[in-house]
């Protein structure tokens, strides 16, 4: 895979930087294979997406933190998706199951690890960040919750469940097996985007009876749902191509 010579460097330095925080070569190998595609497909600037090396370090690694820990560095690394009408739920399942995400990436992903042989359980909860922080941060971290990603207008945060349940938060079962899907999407949310697509279809009709021509209708609704296609297809297509280069 090429690399310019600016994000190579700035790859190059993380992936040192995470070999010294203990994390095994073929994790580390993983990690970097995984972000140097998003950069070749997204053509943008390292530092600009990821921030400073040593900052991105930090959260991939966290001093202490169990990755750098885990026995013979067997780390578990999974990225999913999901909307806003059921990603709590689903986090917390999944947290019950031992995966504790890290951050949201560049394409809204939850980025998640969990330790095999010694998984722990962990709790999310979502908030709404329209206005800027709004304080939420000081509110929450009294009661143990850690910002853990932030997608346009929410922040989700996390904290181990042994902040609530104690000792039985350690999983003692075999762990199950990261899900085979990535994205998981709601009917509400197909519901939603069907009612999008019937009212721009309901508006262009709507400007063709008023301006009594139907060619003017028909190229506002055109133009409505062209422009809400393209974001929305490159997220679509960038998912699939990423699908496609792990089979």
């Amino acid at each position: 895979m090429s690399r310019d010579g600016r994000s190579g460097g700035y790859l190059d330095e993380l992936a040192a930087l995470l070999r010294d925080k203990g994390l095994p070569d073929d994790h580390v190998a993983a990690t970097v294979g995984e972000l140097a595609a998003h950069l070749e497909e997204s053509g943008g600037d390292a530092e600009a997406e990821f921030g400073p090396a040593g900052e991105f370090a930090a959260q991939l690694a966290p001093e202490g933190g169990e990755r750098a820990e885990a026995p013979e560095g067997r780390v578990e690394t999974w990225r999913w998706t999901a909307d806003t009408f059921v990603d709590e739920a689903l986090l917390n399942r999944f947290g019950d199951e031992g995966w504790e995400v890290d951050r949201v990436d560049a394409l809204g992903r939850f980025v998640s690890h969990r330790d095999p042989e010694q998984p722990q359980r962990w709790e999310y909860r979502r908030e709404l960040i329209t206005r800027g922080r709004e304080g939420i941060d000081e509110k929450l971290a009294p009661d143990g919750w850690e910002e853990c990603g932030t997608w346009v207008v929410y922040a989700w945060f996390k904290r181990p469940r042994a902040a609530s349940l104690g000792p039985a938060a350690q999983l003692t079962a075999p762990v199950p097996p990261a899900p085979a899907r990535s994205s998981f999407f709601s009917r509400r949310f197909y519901a939603l985007i069907a009612a999008i697509v019937v009212g721009v279809i309901v508006a262009g009709f709507a400007v063709a009876l008023s301006e009594g021509e139907a060619s003017t209708g028909l190229g506002f609704a055109t133009g409505l749902l062209a422009g809400a296609a393209v974001p929305l297809g490159a997220v679509v297509g960038v998912r699939v191509l990423r699908e496609r280069r792990r089979r």
